[in-house]
């Protein structure tokens, strides 16, 4: 590594492991499913809803902070929350009218799934539907504020959003989300009247602000636009997280079957922060190449990427620190602090960062530059779809790297 690379690989490695750091929550949010799991095995479709709920999330909150972050580098967006530029407001009321669109798509496409291929019956076809929009209601009004105060303050105290906005918004935002996916699939399951009303009453108001948004802006260019190329991003993505879906259902299963392997190796109480951190490196990597694109300092071409090596290995490396991290902190978790435990447990998840890492490295990248080069704003697809495939990626690396330290069989 060149000297002029150092410094860059530097302030790459220590963003990237002070935003990874975060993901630590990610570690509670599986606590929250692992002792909630009781639930899946009264309704088994929530075990397959649970990646659309988190990566739904990651779809809009990727394409928040990405917009979020290079806006803030150009100066069309201000860290201010009152008196903000038109590209701003016009931004947050896209957002909302996408989060809306996101929930129909992906309640769609889960639909389609169970019909194709568990045969589900109608009353489950519902609930799936119902908890998937609430989540993604109370998702909006508590979510949004905190990306927006994540990339200010970020922002005003000279720390790089590209690096430290989606890593801190997303692990914080699936804490949250978890815990009230968990609450509204107690209450659909449960079936308490009172506040079944109030969750369809959320589904109501997100669907009216959602058609008042669109008559208001759709003569607004800039809006249209965000619309209208994430729209594709939507349409992938709903089939690429059902994937993610299908596979957890796999591994759950299986897992289930394997006596001793679903209780000693706690893959639940470290799934979201493995899926989290895969996709922090997609969009460290695609965030940060996406703003030298815009400023003009990275050429639109996919052997650049040797230019952007720094802020790759700087990614990469602030990963596996924190995969060997999560390793210790799921065993004290369960009681289980035992070093051989912990040993085998890190290079299971080793294994799962190195298949899922290189690829959506990859694929980030390379989602970057074709966009840009095709004239789209890279901002509007990098994140949303690197997110959603990291989702899956690290969904079957794991099938594969349990299947491959002989933890379960075909």
């Amino acid at each position: 590594m060149t000297l002029d690379l150092r410094p860059r690989f530097a302030k790459t490695l220590k963003q990237s492991l002070m935003a990874y750091l975060f993901n630590i929550c990610g570690i509670f949010a599986g606590a929250i499913v692992a002792y909630n799991s009781e639930l899946f095995r009264i309704a088994p479709w929530a075990v397959v809803v649970y990646p659309l709920i988190l990566s739904s999330r990651g779809v809009i909150g990727g394409l928040f902070c990405g917009r979020l972050s290079t806006a803030l580098h150009i100066g069309t967006i201000k860290p201010r929350f009152f008196g903000n530029t038109r590209s701003f407001y016009l931004l947050f009321q896209a957002i909302v009218f996408l989060m809306f669109e996101a929930s129909v798509f992906m309640a769609s496409v889960a639909v389609l799934f169970g019909i194709i291929y568990r045969g589900a019956p109608f009353s489950e076809l519902w609930n799936m539907v119902n908890v998937l929009m609430a989540t993604m209601t109370l998702s909006l009004l508590i979510v949004s504020p905190l990306t927006l105060a994540i990339s200010f303050m970020s922002f005003k105290h000279g720390l790089d959003p590209d690096i430290i906005l989606y890593p801190v918004e997303s692990t914080t935002a699936d804490l949250l989300i978890t815990a009230t996916y968990i609450l509204v699939l107690y209450i659909t399951i449960a079936q308490y009247s009172f506040w079944h009303y109030i969750l369809l009453a959320l589904n109501l108001a997100l669907a009216s602000a959602a058609v008042y948004i669109l008559v208001k802006n759709m003569h607004e260019q800039e809006f249209i636009k965000t619309l209208r190329e994430s729209l594709l991003t939507l349409i992938i993505v709903s089939f690429i997280i059902n994937v993610a879906g299908a596979f957890l259902g796999i591994i759950d299963e299986v897992m289930r079957e394997e006596q001793g392997v679903y209780d000693t190796y706690p893959i639940y109480v470290v799934y979201p922060a493995l899926i989290d951190t895969i996709g922090d490196i997609g969009a460290v990597v695609g965030s940060t190449a996406t703003t030298k694109l815009a400023l003009g300092t990275l050429k639109a071409s996919f052997t650049s990427i040797k230019s952007h090596f720094s802020e790759v290995l700087g990614a990469w490396a602030a990963s596996l620190i924190m995969y060997f991290i999560y390793s210790v902190l799921a065993f004290a978790v369960i009681g289980a602090l035992y070093p051989l435990g912990i040993a085998r447990f890190s290079l299971l998840l080793f294994t799962v960062n190195i298949l899922a890492a290189i690829l959506i490295i990859l694929v980030s990248y390379s989602v970057a530059i074709i966009t840009y080069k095709r004239g789209l704003d890279p901002d509007n697809f990098e994140i949303p779809i690197e997110s959603s495939l990291a989702d899956t990626l690290t969904t079957i690396s794991l099938l594969t790297a349990l299947l491959l330290w002989g933890l379960i069989w075909p």
